[in-house]
């Protein structure tokens, strides 16, 4: 099967982490970066943030997204830079294109859907923007699409603050939307011949996910079911993080079944009543059942009740730290790779499936414009016109 070709204007994580799992798949990725403009970093600002790894331009914030890719640097407020975008589409036959900028910019850069598709019909676009491009000046930030998602008002005790997700969920939830949405168009393109837009909304994907909370809303719930309830489970009562005698466990009851199984464990047999039998007996006693489900747990170590768990196969988990889950022999086994240019070799999160083929070594991010001339030559341009084309400002690295 022919390898793909993604080129990709990208910046930040939501893109960079889409185009991160083409590159896992063994397809190319060009990452396209603006050239110098005399205000601040060139290129991606993600570059310059966290801890030196390799050089100035490849720190810790911008490894992981960005392995396996080449780099390029070419100015697309010229006319002449739009040119050879368009040049490189065509002659290196690319599947797919993809930005992550603001989408009043588009047409101003040259690389809106219909212009690209003038120069290849069978071009598959992709864009991902905070609101999409019927907000066309929207920045896309993952923090404030969790707060304007709704998601800051779900997280955190139900006594404390809107709080942020430790994770970038946004960001990551619209790069997986990109992905889905490039493999169903391939899959088109495949049957019909041509190619196809994708515009991913930060906002609307973000709010897809609020299966479990959005639409109580026609369905008359009580204000408590659509805010803060710290780390216990609304509807399935116990399902919470209870303190140990050394730390905290999780634990979740998802049945009147794994209840009875619980209050037959001796330590847990005083929790039980005639009410508490049903989940809907125990939504009624739920601050009750917590009160009472710590005073046990609190006198137990954390090894004790996980085993008594096990036994009884009731679902559960320590509280792992980061350290811990890459120690997981589940995790350690499968994740990906890179080796720093001094040798180190460097671990990075897993793939998000197993598939035959995948790449799990992938080789470290390329330095700001590091392919620029190797790829113009590709695609046909001379050593005389790479040079012109640096001298004007069109081009870098």
């Amino acid at each position: 099967m022919r390898r793909r070709t993604i080129l990709s204007m990208e910046q930040a994580l939501s893109l960079p982490y889409a185009t991160l799992r083409f590159a896992q798949l063994g397809w190319r990725v060009i990452r396209i970066e603006s050239t110098p403009n005399g205000e601040g970093l060139p290129g991606d600002p993600n570059r310059y943030i966290g801890g030196r790894v390799a050089d100035d331009d490849r720190r810790s914030y911008f490894i992981a997204p960005n392995v396996g890719k080449e780099a390029i640097a070419l100015n697309l407020k010229d006319p002449q830079g739009q040119e050879v975008l368009r040049r490189l589409i065509k002659e290196l036959d690319a599947d797919v294109f993809c930005c992550n900028t603001v989408p009043k910019r588009y047409k101003q850069l040259g690389i809106d859907y219909e212009s690209l598709a003038a120069v290849k019909a069978d071009l598959i676009w992709a864009g991902i923007s905070a609101m999409g491009p019927d907000y066309p000046e929207a920045p896309g930030y993952d923090p404030v699409i969790q707060a304007m998602a709704g998601y800051m008002e779900l997280t955190g005790p139900a006594d404390g603050p809107p709080t942020l997700s430790g994770v970038p969920l946004i960001d990551l939830k619209a790069g997986d939307e990109v992905y889905a949405g490039v493999m169903m168009a391939l899959l088109e393109r495949a049957e019909s011949g041509r190619g196809s837009r994708i515009d991913v909304s930060m906002l609307q994907a973000a709010a897809s996910w609020l299966i479990t909370t959005l639409p109580l809303l026609d369905f008359d719930c009580d204000p408590s079911e659509i805010t803060r309830c710290g780390n216990e489970h609304r509807k399935f009562i116990p399902t919470n993080v209870y303190p140990t005698a050394d730390g905290f466990i999780y634990m979740a009851i998802g049945s009147d079944v794994q209840w009875r199984r619980l209050t037959e464990i001796p330590w847990f047999a005083p929790v039980a009543n005639a009410v508490r039998a049903t989940n809907e007996g125990r939504v009624k006693e739920r601050e009750a059942i917590h009160r009472d489900m710590a005073a046990v747990t609190r006198r137990v170590a954390t090894a004790d009740i996980a085993a008594a768990f096990r036994q009884a196969t009731i679902p559960h988990a320590a509280i792992n730290d980061i350290p811990a889950v890459r120690e997981m022999e589940a995790i350690a086994r499968a994740l990906t790779r890179t080796q720093a240019p001094d040798g180190r070799a460097l671990r990075m999160q897993p793939l998000a499936v197993d598939r035959p083929g995948a790449k799990c070594e992938l080789r470290f991010p390329p330095k700001y414009g590091e392919h620029t001339v190797a790829v113009l030559a590709e695609a046909g341009f001379s050593a005389a016109e790479c040079s012109s084309l640096r001298e004007q400002g069109i081009i870098a690295g």
